[in-house]
Protein backbone atom coordinates (compact mmCIF):
# COMPACT_ATOMS: atom_id res chain seq x y z
CA UNK A 1 0.00 0.00 0.00
CA UNK A 2 1.25 3.49 -0.81
CA UNK A 3 2.18 5.76 2.06
CA UNK A 4 0.21 8.94 2.49
CA UNK A 5 2.04 12.21 1.90
CA UNK A 6 1.11 14.59 4.68
CA UNK A 7 3.69 17.24 3.74
CA UNK A 8 1.14 19.53 2.02
CA UNK A 9 -0.98 19.51 5.16
CA UNK A 10 2.10 20.07 7.34
CA UNK A 11 2.98 23.10 5.18
CA UNK A 12 -0.58 24.40 5.60
CA UNK A 13 -0.25 24.06 9.39
CA UNK A 14 2.99 26.05 9.24
CA UNK A 15 1.13 28.78 7.33
CA UNK A 16 -1.64 28.77 9.94
CA UNK A 17 0.99 29.20 12.64
CA UNK A 18 2.50 32.18 10.79
CA UNK A 19 -0.90 33.94 10.72
CA UNK A 20 -1.62 33.63 14.46
CA UNK A 21 -0.16 37.09 15.28
CA UNK A 22 -2.64 38.72 12.83
CA UNK A 23 -5.64 36.98 14.40
CA UNK A 24 -7.56 40.19 15.09
CA UNK A 25 -7.34 41.43 11.50
CA UNK A 26 -10.61 41.59 9.61
CA UNK A 27 -11.85 42.80 6.22
CA UNK A 28 -15.63 42.59 6.01
CA UNK A 29 -15.41 42.88 2.21
CA UNK A 30 -13.72 39.46 2.29
CA UNK A 31 -15.28 37.74 5.31
CA UNK A 32 -17.42 38.66 8.29
CA UNK A 33 -14.99 36.61 10.40
CA UNK A 34 -11.50 37.67 11.43
CA UNK A 35 -8.26 35.79 10.73
CA UNK A 36 -8.39 33.99 14.10
CA UNK A 37 -11.84 32.58 13.24
CA UNK A 38 -10.53 31.00 10.02
CA UNK A 39 -7.46 29.59 11.78
CA UNK A 40 -9.49 28.20 14.68
CA UNK A 41 -12.11 26.69 12.36
CA UNK A 42 -9.50 25.04 10.12
CA UNK A 43 -7.82 23.42 13.12
CA UNK A 44 -11.15 22.33 14.64
CA UNK A 45 -12.00 20.60 11.35
CA UNK A 46 -8.67 18.73 11.14
CA UNK A 47 -8.92 17.60 14.76
CA UNK A 48 -12.60 16.62 14.56
CA UNK A 49 -12.15 14.73 11.28
CA UNK A 50 -9.19 12.67 12.49
CA UNK A 51 -10.79 11.96 15.89
CA UNK A 52 -14.03 10.88 14.18
CA UNK A 53 -12.11 8.60 11.83
CA UNK A 54 -10.16 7.08 14.74
CA UNK A 55 -13.44 6.32 16.50
CA UNK A 56 -15.32 5.13 13.41
CA UNK A 57 -16.23 1.51 12.74
CA UNK A 58 -14.66 0.62 9.37
CA UNK A 59 -17.16 -2.23 9.00
CA UNK A 60 -19.94 0.36 8.74
CA UNK A 61 -18.23 2.35 5.95
CA UNK A 62 -20.34 2.77 2.85
CA UNK A 63 -18.96 4.44 -0.29
CA UNK A 64 -21.59 7.11 -0.90
CA UNK A 65 -19.19 9.92 -1.81
CA UNK A 66 -21.06 12.46 -3.92
CA UNK A 67 -20.27 13.61 -7.43
CA UNK A 68 -19.91 17.22 -6.23
CA UNK A 69 -17.45 16.01 -3.60
CA UNK A 70 -15.39 14.19 -6.23
CA UNK A 71 -15.38 17.29 -8.42
CA UNK A 72 -14.40 19.72 -5.66
CA UNK A 73 -11.67 17.44 -4.32
CA UNK A 74 -10.27 16.79 -7.80
CA UNK A 75 -9.64 20.51 -8.14
CA UNK A 76 -8.90 20.99 -4.41
CA UNK A 77 -11.40 23.84 -4.44
CA UNK A 78 -14.26 24.94 -2.21
CA UNK A 79 -16.36 27.93 -3.32
CA UNK A 80 -16.52 30.86 -0.88
CA UNK A 81 -19.62 31.62 1.11
CA UNK A 82 -21.59 28.53 0.04
CA UNK A 83 -21.44 26.39 3.18
CA UNK A 84 -22.07 26.99 6.87
CA UNK A 85 -19.76 25.36 9.39
CA UNK A 86 -21.45 22.76 11.63
CA UNK A 87 -21.68 23.84 15.30
CA UNK A 88 -19.00 21.44 16.53
CA UNK A 89 -16.35 23.09 14.31
CA UNK A 90 -17.55 26.67 14.76
CA UNK A 91 -15.12 28.79 16.78
CA UNK A 92 -16.27 30.37 20.05
CA UNK A 93 -17.36 34.00 20.25
CA UNK A 94 -13.99 34.94 21.77
CA UNK A 95 -11.01 33.20 20.25
CA UNK A 96 -7.95 32.95 22.49
CA UNK A 97 -4.53 32.80 20.82
CA UNK A 98 -3.37 30.12 23.29
CA UNK A 99 -6.31 27.88 22.24
CA UNK A 100 -5.25 28.15 18.60
CA UNK A 101 -1.69 27.18 19.56
CA UNK A 102 -2.97 24.12 21.48
CA UNK A 103 -5.20 23.08 18.58
CA UNK A 104 -2.27 23.51 16.19
CA UNK A 105 -0.14 21.10 18.24
CA UNK A 106 -3.04 18.63 18.33
CA UNK A 107 -3.52 18.91 14.55
CA UNK A 108 0.18 18.27 13.92
CA UNK A 109 -0.03 15.11 16.03
CA UNK A 110 -3.33 14.03 14.47
CA UNK A 111 -2.21 14.21 10.85
CA UNK A 112 0.71 11.90 11.65
CA UNK A 113 -1.80 9.21 12.71
CA UNK A 114 -3.79 9.21 9.44
CA UNK A 115 -1.49 6.69 7.75
CA UNK A 116 -2.13 4.15 10.54
CA UNK A 117 -5.93 4.32 10.18
CA UNK A 118 -7.90 1.47 8.64
CA UNK A 119 -8.55 2.08 4.93
CA UNK A 120 -12.28 2.28 5.68
CA UNK A 121 -12.01 4.54 8.71
CA UNK A 122 -14.29 7.44 7.80
CA UNK A 123 -16.21 10.54 8.75
CA UNK A 124 -19.55 11.66 7.39
CA UNK A 125 -19.47 15.00 5.57
CA UNK A 126 -22.86 16.77 5.35
CA UNK A 127 -22.53 17.45 1.60
CA UNK A 128 -20.00 14.91 0.31
CA UNK A 129 -21.11 11.78 2.16
CA UNK A 130 -18.62 9.39 3.75
CA UNK A 131 -14.96 10.37 3.43
CA UNK A 132 -12.53 7.50 4.05
CA UNK A 133 -8.76 7.31 4.38
CA UNK A 134 -8.18 7.42 0.61
CA UNK A 135 -9.87 10.84 0.37
CA UNK A 136 -9.24 12.43 3.77
CA UNK A 137 -5.95 14.15 2.93
CA UNK A 138 -7.45 15.67 -0.22
CA UNK A 139 -10.40 16.90 1.81
CA UNK A 140 -8.29 18.36 4.62
CA UNK A 141 -5.88 19.98 2.14
CA UNK A 142 -8.72 21.54 0.13
CA UNK A 143 -10.60 22.74 3.21
CA UNK A 144 -7.53 24.16 4.94
CA UNK A 145 -6.30 25.83 1.74
CA UNK A 146 -9.76 27.37 1.27
CA UNK A 147 -9.46 29.13 4.63
CA UNK A 148 -5.79 30.07 4.11
CA UNK A 149 -6.80 31.78 0.86
CA UNK A 150 -9.46 33.74 2.74
CA UNK A 151 -6.88 34.74 5.39
CA UNK A 152 -4.50 35.92 2.65
CA UNK A 153 -7.32 38.01 1.13
CA UNK A 154 -8.10 39.56 4.53
CA UNK A 155 -4.44 40.47 5.02
CA UNK A 156 -3.97 42.09 1.59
Amino acid sequence: MKTLNISILQDALNQIESYIPQGERIDINVSRANVAWHLDHSLKVINAVVTTMQNSDPALYEDNFSFIGKLLLKFRFFPRGKAKAPKYVTPPETIVKHDIILQLAEARAHIKTISSLDNNAYFKHPLFGNVNKSRVLQFLEAHTNHHIKIVKSILK
